[in-house]
């Protein structure tokens, strides 16, 4: 597929969760999902929260990026700053399932040459596409949603550590051959 097309497509698929995003707001009569949460801690609490989440989200694809950048160019399946589209609402919702699918990919084929990544044997795959889909979930305002959201939370803190452990093992890898 082109990549103009694939951009395309990305944009369709997020419209969806666009609006998934900000339903809620026009039926204040739903419960649950990740405004329902974030209703019970009011306005400043929210925002508190809201802040420390970007904070966090922030430091995991400087993580990512940390990543990629170790990676050989000639493994790189995404430029290490496509990261960044995390933080493009609604569009990140569809694009954060190909950053872990490009880190995850370009991982796979560093350990092709790169020993440091020998003992491996998966490349956070899926927990990485676990906690996006379970970030989709998220979005349904009920108890579907609340559950969908503790479960990303925990797949996606599953996969920063995976994400830190590689990247911590290309480092001493490189370190190593100084």
């Amino acid at each position: 597929m082109k990549p103009g097309t694939i951009t395309l497509l990305k944009i369709l698929l997020s419209i969806p969760a666009g609006i998934g995003l900000v339903y809620p707001f026009f039926d204040p009569t739903l419960q649950g999902g990740i405004l329902g949460e974030m209703r019970l801690l009011g306005t400043t609490g929210s925002l508190l929260v809201a802040a420390g989440f970007l904070v966090l989200v922030f430091f995991y694809a400087r993580d990512l990026k940390r990543v990629l950048q170790r990676v050989s160019p000639a493994a790189r399946q995404a430029s290490p700053d496509s990261v960044w589209f995390m933080f493009l609402l609604p569009y990140n919702f569809i694009e954060d399932f190909f950053i872990v699918a490009n880190v995850a990919n370009s991982l796979a084929q560093e350990a092709r040459s790169n020993p440091a990544l020998a003992g491996f044997r998966s490349f956070g795959m899926i927990s990485g596409l676990g906690w996006c889909a379970a970030q989709l979930v998220s979005l349904i305002p009920n108890l579907i949603g609340s559950i969908g959201g503790l479960v990303a939370i925990v797949l996606w803190i599953w996969h920063w550590q995976f994400v830190r452990r590689a990247g911590n093992a290309l480092v001493r890898a490189t370190a190593a051959t100084r």
